[in-house]
């Protein structure tokens, strides 16, 4: 059986604007709010750093990964903020802005309508893509920046770096609501609102779909090493092994533990440690790539919530587990090993 843990946080505060996101890169943390208020605060103590307001509200946030700058998106527009001086710069386009992605220290790419933008750290615009049949629901980088990924309805296409030119196209005929590129650059997939993933193999282009879940797959995460993939789309966490020849043919690996899954996220590493969160406010730690395919497992820890639903959580780090309530609390857990939980 799992054990109930009830180890108090390192810190705990409460913000004034719902949650729906987190990222977490160096020494900080930063907390997107419903109504536009984006936090940025220390990893270690929780003091606020910076602070910024998007018009509109906001949809993600994410930090680039020297720390040193942050986008925030939303149905608006988007803002640039830099940690050096705390400028910050606003777009307001009118175009719903879902995601943003961090190439390097100097490059973004901000979905922004129906066209993905790529900007330098500053806000200036380096290139933008053709427009998409549909608004971009998400962008990744591949290949260590080398390539965008851009999916919206119908396909995901992917851009060279410094041009923008399209170098490759995957189609499906559905609708991505999130996307996840394998650190190797192997694999792209899409959580779809279909209730499926869809699958391209990017050497080739050979493609797999996943269908069968009960609600849509919104949530889709690789680990470090890239031969793990965690869905969401049921009341199970589902991880499917993408070594060797990759997934077809095989089953899942089932994590129970909530109603309703809300987010996810691997801890840093190659261990296979695995945390969710669900709409009751409960958080679970896994072992997620033990047992065999088919296996049910358990959760390693759980932290119980007040009943209060999960927004985000994000590893700052292997040792600090970032979580965000929609009452607004946000708290940090230490998890010290990484090799148990």
């Amino acid at each position: 059986m799992s054990t109930a843990v009830e180890a108090p946080p390192l810190w705990d505060i409460t913000v004034d604007d719902a949650p729906v996101a987190l990222s977490a890169r160096g020494d900080l943390v930063a907390v997107a709010g419903a109504e536009g208020t984006v936090r940025v605060l220390d990893a270690a103590m929780g003091a606020e750093v910076g602070a910024l307001e998007l018009p509109g509200g906001a949809l993600s946030v994410e930090l680039s990964p020297d720390a040193g700058h942050l986008a925030a998106v939303g149905p608006m527009g988007y803002a640039l903020w830099r940690r050096a001086d705390g400028r910050t710069t606003v777009r307001e386009s009118g175009a719903w802005a879902a995601a943003a992605a961090w190439a390097d220290a100097g490059r973004v790419a901000v979905a922004s309508g129906r066209r993905a933008l790529v900007l330098n750290a500053d806000g200036s615009e380096l290139w933008r893509t053709e427009p998409a049949v549909s608004t971009v629901t998400d962008v990744a980088w591949m290949r260590q920046g080398r390539r965008l990924a851009v999916a919206a309805y119908g396909a995901v296409r992917c851009h060279e770096r410094h041009t923008g030119t399209p170098v490759a196209t995957y189609p499906y005929v559905g609708s991505h609501l999130a996307l996840a590129v394998a650190p190797t650059g192997r694999w792209i997939c899409s959580g779809n609102q279909d209730a499926s993933i869809h699958i391209w193999r990017t050497r080739d282009g050979s493609e797999l779909t996943m269908s069968g879940y009960p609600e849509k797959v919104s949530h889709l995460a690789f680990d470090m090493t890239g031969f793990w993939l965690a869905a969401d789309g049921a009341p199970d966490v589902t991880v499917w092994d993408f070594s060797g020849k990759g997934p077809e043919g095989t089953a899942p690996r089932s994590l129970r533990c909530h109603e309703t899954v809300t987010a996810l996220a691997w801890r840093p590493g190659a261990a296979g440690h695995l945390a969710s969160g669900g709409a009751d406010g409960t958080v679970a730690l896994w072992h997620a790539t033990t047992g065999r395919p088919q296996a049910r497992l358990r959760p390693a820890r759980e932290l119980d919530g007040d009943g209060t639903a999960l927004a985000a959580l994000v590893w700052a780090g292997p040792h600090l587990l970032v979580t965000a309530l929609r009452d607004g609390h946000v708290r940090t857990y230490s998890v010290p090993s990484r090799n148990t939980l």
